[in-house]
């Protein structure tokens, strides 16, 4: 199938490992050229490109309020076709083991630098009549998990942002959408075999196959499934997809309209 990508431009947050690595290099496999974001500039450089034309990198801590003017400056008057919006969460606790400074910190790593840097780019994308915003959450958006009530509470907040703002721009040729991940073979899930492991007093190991064997799959999900489905929602063939949120989960979320 394809995309119609070649030669389009996307900025990908987090693209130093997981998922956001994942979907840079199957964009950059379907011609596109990548603008990847993440802390740690010797992680960017793992990402594998058969094409080093195509790819930029920039370093940089996508939480800091800083962080969007660097952005807009990198892209110099450029307008891209599509972001992918994606970071790490907050640490793994239950509701009393944290403390107002958690929250407060929570709300800048899940929502607040996404407003910020989403109010920057759209007016180019309105300019452009043409933009694909994509947000990777988590299944926690519509099935809270255990020791994320972080998580839990504040990705709910991005999903209501991203429906209203869907329904704000989708006759500007913008479209809005949330991808809520289940577990997936990437670091983030460290943090939650270690919190079980600590839980239970197994070892990850076993706290492993604890959570596998909630899955409908048996297995944990491979990041490289899950870009092929943020390929397609950054594309042009997604035009008629807005204001939505993707479960990509292994079967976990058990409602009807999971």
């Amino acid at each position: 199938m394809d995309l119609h990508l070649n030669n389009r431009f996307f900025v990908v947050c987090g693209a130093g490992s997981g998922f956001g690595k994942a979907v840079a290099e199957r964009l950059l496999h379907e011609g596109a050229k990548v603008l990847a974001i993440a802390r740690r500039e010797e992680t960017l450089h793992s990402i594998r490109n058969g094409n080093s034309e195509s790819l930029e990198i920039l370093p940089g801590n996508l939480f800091k309020a800083s962080f969007p003017d660097v952005l807009i400056k990198h892209l110099n008057g450029r307008i891209p076709d599509g972001i992918l919006i994606n970071a790490g969460g907050p640490p793994a606790k239950s509701f009393r083991e944290t403390e107002l400074i958690d929250w407060d910190e929570a709300y800048h790593q899940l929502l607040r630098w996404k407003v910020d840097l989403i109010q920057r780019l759209l007016p180019g994308f309105i300019q452009k009549a043409y933009g694909r915003i994509v947000l990777v959450e988590s299944m926690s958006v519509k099935q809270p998990v255990e020791n994320l009530v972080l998580s839990n509470s504040l990705r709910m907040a991005v999903v209501g942002m991203a429906k209203t703002l869907a329904n704000e721009v989708g006759s500007k040729g913008i479209t809005v959408n949330v991808m809520a991940p289940g577990y997936h073979d990437t670091p983030a899930m460290e943090r939650l075999f270690a919190k079980k492991s600590q839980v239970k007093g197994i070892r990850p190991e076993e706290a492993r196959k604890l959570f596998e064997k909630e899955l409908m799959t048996g297995r944990m999900g491979d990041p490289a499934e899950f870009a092929m489905l943020a390929a397609w929602l950054l594309s042009p063939a997604s035009g008629y997809v807005t204001g939505q949120t993707f479960s990509v989960d292994g079967g976990i979320v058990k409602y009807v309209f999971g």
